[in-house]
């Protein structure tokens, strides 16, 4: 029997680790990336331990991990004046870690292996139209017609393939407007520890290392370098942007050969750091099962666990960003209690590692 032929649209985390994951196994796909060079961008930050276990077999782990800042410890302040230190860095093996790395690189080391297998992206060819029926799919690439036996929309929250399938992307878009900034610094009290500042009225700001002197400040505010209550000693300001976010998923994960993963399936907030995470392990689940032709499993694996991780990050968002005080004095309470408790630092740590 022949190897399917797969078109995966989008080149991001998710498109790219579907890529080598079926690359690897035999497959070569189709990547097309409407994007006329790789992103320079970083969206994503954190790398939890399961990705790096998905991505060991491949090689991928060892190269992330050879660039990438372990994070040792969650360190939280009620506006500037420190309440907890939460280490992070007490299970053993290498993967055992929350890892900081820019989005961008964490797709040129996915890119670098998808290409060392032979595989090649096709920057700057957007799908236009996408058509099934039950002798395959029919795509549009640059006005040019194609025929695939299957399709990966790995192309992000405003999905061509999610849109051509018709299926609803059930759920709201936050009020608020959010905030970003990659900065460079000259230096950073405590550079390998994520840190929380919880202000006043709901609001927060989060600074995570992702390279040596280089922070992503993430708010829930307009201006994220306004927003933070201590000095930082910046150096170069690489981007700063806003954001509204939408917490969101796909009715269904599939129809017929067509697949959705990624932020096209599900999204939420940057709270707790799963997006990417989250796609990775779509695109792993769903590359294994194209090769043992077990799709039929797809959406029924993986659409519970988007629901679950976005029930997870609303809650978590809910209690950070709470503007009822005796909300806030509880989460305050709790993260002083946890920096006393050993016990309670490991617990907080699996759940923050995911493990």
């Amino acid at each position: 029997m022949s190897a399917p032929k797969v078109l995966i649209v989008g080149a991001g985390p998710t498109g790219l680790t579907a890529a080598l994951e079926l690359a690897r196994r035999g497959i070569m796909p189709v990547v097309i990336e409407k994007r006329k060079t790789g992103s320079n961008l970083s969206r994503a930050v954190g790398i939890l331990p399961r990705s790096m276990n998905l991505l060991t077999p491949s090689g991928v782990a060892k190269t992330i991990r050879s660039e990438a800042i372990p994070i040792q410890r969650a360190l939280f302040h009620k506006r500037g004046r420190p309440i907890a230190s939460i280490k992070l860095n007490t299970f053993k093996g290498p993967n055992k870690r929350l890892f900081g790395l820019p989005q961008d690189r964490t797709e040129t080391h996915l890119y670098d292996a998808f290409c060392a297998l032979g595989g090649k992206v096709n920057y700057g060819a957007e799908l236009l139209s996408l058509s099934q029926n039950d002798t395959g799919i029919s795509v549009s690439i640059l006005g040019k017609a194609f025929r695939f036996d299957t399709v990966i929309g790995a192309d992000g929250v405003n999905s061509t393939v999610r849109d051509a399938l018709h299926i609803p992307f059930i759920g709201y878009e936050l009020p608020e407007l959010w905030s970003i900034a990659d900065v460079e610094v000259k230096s950073w009290k405590a550079p390998r520890a994520f840190q929380g500042f919880l202000l006043d009225d709901g609001g927060v700001v989060v600074v995570v290392p992702l390279a040596k002197n280089r922070f992503r400040v993430i708010a829930n505010r307009p201006h994220a370098l306004p927003a933070l209550p201590v000095p930082m000693n910046i150096r170069h300001i690489n981007r700063i942007g806003n954001f509204k976010v939408s917490v969101r998923q796909a009715e269904n994960y599939q129809v017929g050969r067509v697949f959705l993963a990624g932020d096209a399936a599900h999204c939420h907030s940057p709270i707790g750091g799963r997006g990417m995470n989250l796609g990775i392990a779509d695109a792993v689940d769903l590359a294994e099962r194209i090769v043992t032709d077990t799709t039929d499993g797809y959406h029924d694996a993986r659409h519970p666990v988007g629901k679950k991780t976005i029930k997870q990050s609303e809650r978590a968002r809910h209690v950070i960003t709470s503007t009822h005080p005796a909300l806030r004095l509880l989460l305050r309470t709790l993260l002083r209690t946890a920096h006393r408790s050993p016990l309670l630092q490991r617990r907080f740590a699996k759940v923050v590692l995911d493990l």
